[in-house]
């Protein structure tokens, strides 16, 4: 049992590391080509899809491993925990981003929020609170708290329903 830990282990770590490489990668490819401030929808779908692929393959990665059995509940440890790890990396990432590589890049963000609320139509009164709820959600502490509990729930929605396809226990065999 406790090889099965160890194995479990080393694929949270690898294909999170995997899905949160692919994940940076993806975001300098975006800040590369220019469309940082507002990418593509393409772009956040693509980033679910490798998403899914990543927890399909761990998940089936630990099923050839353990004699071709896995509990829903295991699949659903695998593809939390990897996504975490992706998390992870992607919330250092974009620190480091915000931080050191486009410094002002939140100021941009902002202004552009603030013609978007413009051209909306919204009141000044409406924009300051707006801009005022924007602030106090974009600081490091709590962006990367979101980020994390997002990945966590998308990451949970996602296992739990690869897992109770790829399930396989040795009851059902027989």
């Amino acid at each position: 049992m406790e090889n099965q830990k160890a194995t479990s282990k080393s694929i949270i770590l690898n294909y999170g590391l995997y899905m949160g490489i692919v994940s940076v990668l993806m975001s300098l490819v975006v800040y590369a080509t220019g469309n940082a401030l507002q990418p593509h929808w393409s772009v956040s779908v693509l980033g679910f899809v490798f998403m899914i692929v990543f927890i399909v393959l761990a998940i089936k990665k630990y099923k050839e491993g353990n004699g071709g059995f896995i509990s829903w509940g295991q699949a659903v440890k695998l593809g939390v925990g990897a996504v975490m790890i992706s998390a992870l990396i992607g919330v250092v990432y974009q620190q480091i981003f915000v931080n050191f590589i486009e410094p002002g890049f939140m100021d941009q963000v902002m202004a552009l929020q603030y013609q978007d609320m413009v051209d909306k139509g919204m009141t000044s009164d409406q924009i300051d609170t707006a801009k005022g709820m924007a602030e106090k959600f974009s600081g490091p502490a709590i962006s990367s708290a979101i980020a994390l509990i997002a990945a966590a729930f998308i990451g949970f929605v996602v296992s739990a329903i690869v897992g109770a396809i790829m399930k396989q226990s040795e009851e059902e065999q027989y």
